[in-house]
C-alpha cells in the first residue's frame, strides 16, 4: 500500500504549474492514488485583469481574477493523463490560491499537496510571500515543491 492515496495539485494554467501537474500525475499514477487538480480564482472584471497584466508583465501570473478555469483544468487533465494519472478529479475553487488549496486538502483528505516553485525566489515572493512557501508553512499534509522554474 502506498503512503499517498490522494494527491492535490494546484494549477493556474502556466507552463510552470503544468510541470507540477506532470510530477503530481506521475506520483499519483505510480501510487494508484486519486489526483485532484485544482484551479483557484477570484471572479473579477476582465478589463481590470488586462490593466494589471500590462503593469505586472512577467509577474502577471499573480493576477487574481476570473480565469477560464474549465479550460485550465481540461489542459491540466490532459497533461495528467499523459504522465500516468488514472483517477483524476477537477476542482475550480474560489479564493486565494494557498487558502483554497489547503481547504481542498482538508475536504478531500489529501496526503500530499504538490505546488511549483514559481515565486519562491522572486523579490515579490520574498516580500509578499509565495504559494509554495505559504503552502509548505501552513499545510497539515506533506508538500512537494516541484522545481518548475529556474
Amino acid at each position: 500500500m502506498s503512503a499517498y492515496r490522494t494527491v492535490v495539485v494546484g494549477t493556474d494554467g502556466s507552463e510552470s504549474s503544468l510541470r507540477a501537474v506532470e510530477k503530481a500525475a506521475a506520483l499519483a499514477g505510480d501510487a494508484d492514488a486519486t489526483l485532484v487538480i485544482a484551479c483557484a480564482y477570484y471572479p473579477s472584471d476582465p478589463k481590470d485583469n488586462a490593466k494589471a497584466a500590462d503593469a505586472l508583465r512577467e509577474d502577471a501570473y499573480q493576477i487574481t481574477g476570473s480565469a477560464p478555469t474549465h479550460e485550465i483544468l481540461r489542459t491540466a487533465r490532459e497533461h495528467a493523463i499523459k504522465f500516468g494519472a488514472k483517477k483524476i478529479e477537477e476542482r475550480a475553487v474560489v479564493g486565494a490560491p494557498v487558502e483554497s488549496l489547503l481547504e481542498l486538502v482538508g475536504d478531500v483528505e489529501a496526503d500530499l499537496l504538490v505546488v511549483g516553485n514559481r515565486g519562491l525566489n522572486s523579490l515579490t515572493g520574498r516580500l509578499l510571500g509565495s504559494v509554495p512557501s505559504d503552502a509548505a508553512r501552513k499545510s497539515t499534509c506533506d508538500v512537494l515543491i516541484v522545481h518548475t522554474v529556474r
